[in-house]
C-alpha cells in the first residue's frame, strides 16, 4: 500500500505519541515510588535521573545509527542544534517533575500549550504576525488553565497539585515550544537521527551534574523500567522528527493530541486519578484552543 508523505507523517505522529504514552506511563510509576500500587516495591527517582537514563540509552541507540549510516556527527547548524538540545533538556526535567506531581491528564494538556507559546516567541523572536483570531485560541487555552488552577475553590477536588506545579508546567510548554522551533528550523539541514542525538549530548552532563545531589540506584526490575523508558522514548523522538519532515506541522501536530485521551484513560483507570467536572471543563478548552489555533494558523499561512 503507497503512503503519501503526509499521510507517512500522520503515522509517525501517532506512533510517536504511542511510545511517549508508553514513556510516561513508566515515568510515572517511577516517579511514584512506593506510593503507587502498579509495580510493587519500586525506589522514588527524582526527574533529573529520569532524563538521565533516557538520555544515555537515547545517545547510544542514535550514535549506533549514526555510525551505521556514516552521517556526521559534528554538523554546521550547531546554533539550531544546540537551542533544540538544551531547550529539550530544559523543557523534559520540568515536565516529568510535572508528572511526578499532578494528575497524568492535566500535566499533558499544560505540555500541549507548546504551539501556543511558539506562536508567541515567532512574534517576539522572528516579528512574525499573530492574527486577532488566534489571539481568541490563545486566550481560550488560557482560560483553559485558569478553571484547572482556580479548581480547588470551584469545584470538590481532593488532587493534590498546587498554582506552582501548572507554573512549572506552562515553562516546561515555554521550553518545549522553543525545542518544536528549532526541529522545524533544522529539519532543511540534518538528518533526523542526527537531531534526536543532540539531545542526549547536551542533557547527560546537564542532568549527570544533579545526580551528585540526588541520586537513586537502580536494583532488579527497575534496570529494565529505565531500559524500557529510554528505548521508548527513542523510538518517539524518532518517529516525531521524522514526521516533521515529511509534512506541514500545522496539519500534523493535530493527531499528536491523541497522547491527551490515553492520558486521561490511564490516569483514570490505572493511576486512580478522577479529575472534577471543572478540570475537566478546563482540559477542554485548553486542547480546543491549542487545535484552533493550529487549524486557522495553517489557514492564514495559506492566504498570506
Amino acid at each position: 500500500m503507497y503512503f503519501c508523505p503526509l499521510q507517512k507523517g500522520i503515522i509517525y505522529i501517532i506512533l510517536s505519541g504511542i511510545c511517549f504514552v508508553i514513556v510516561n506511563f513508566f515515568v510515572k510509576i517511577l516517579g511514584a515510588g512506593d506510593q503507587q500500587d502498579v509495580i510493587a516495591n519500586i525506589q522514588h527517582y527524582p526527574a533529573h535521573e529520569l532524563v538521565l537514563a533516557r538520555s544515555i540509552v537515547s545517545f547510544v541507540m542514535s550514535l549506533v545509527i549514526i555510525k551505521y549510516r556514516k552521517l556526521p556527527v559534528f554538523v554546521k547548524n550547531k546554533k539550531w542544534l544546540l537551542i533544540r538540545g538544551l531547550s529539550g533538556t530544559i523543557a523534559l526535567t520540568l515536565f516529568f517533575y510535572t508528572f511526578q506531581h499532578m494528575p497524568m491528564a492535566i500535566a499533558t494538556i499544560i505540555q500541549y500549550l507548546a504551539p501556543i507559546f511558539t506562536v508567541i516567541l515567532a512574534l517576539i523572536i522572528l516579528k512574525e504576525k499573530v492574527k486577532t483570531i488566534q489571539w481568541i485560541f490563545i486566550l481560550l487555552s488560557f482560560s483553559g488553565v485558569g478553571l484547572i488552577a482556580f479548581d480547588k475553590f470551584l469545584g470538590d477536588s481532593t488532587l493534590n497539585f498546587s498554582f506552582f506545579h501548572i507554573g512549572v508546567g506552562m515553562i516546561s510548554a515555554v521550553f518545549s515550544g522553543l525545542a518544536y522551533t528549532a526541529v522545524i528550523k533544522l529539519k532543511k539541514t540534518d538528518a533526523p537521527i542526527t537531531i534526536v542525538l543532540y539531545f542526549p549530548m547536551i542533557a547527560i552532563p546537564l542532568m549527570t551534574i544533579f545526580c551528585f545531589w540526588s541520586f537513586t540506584f537502580p536494583s532488579g526490575i527497575e534496570w529494565l523500567l529505565l531500559l524500557t523508558l529510554g528505548i521508548f522514548t527513542q523510538f518517539a523522538q524518532i518517529f516525531l522528527t521524522k514526521a516533521l519532515h515529511l509534512g506541514s506541522a500545522a496539519t500534523i501536530t493535530p493527531f499528536q493530541y491523541l497522547g491527551a485521551i490515553y492520558m486521561f484513560l490511564i490516569g483514570y483507570f490505572v493511576f486512580d486519578e478522577k479529575l472534577s467536572f471543572i478540570v475537566n471543563i478546563g482540559i477542554i478548552l485548553v486542547l480546543s484552543g491549542v487545535l484552533l489555533n493550529t487549524v486557522f494558523g495553517k489557514r492564514i499561512r495559506r492566504v498570506s
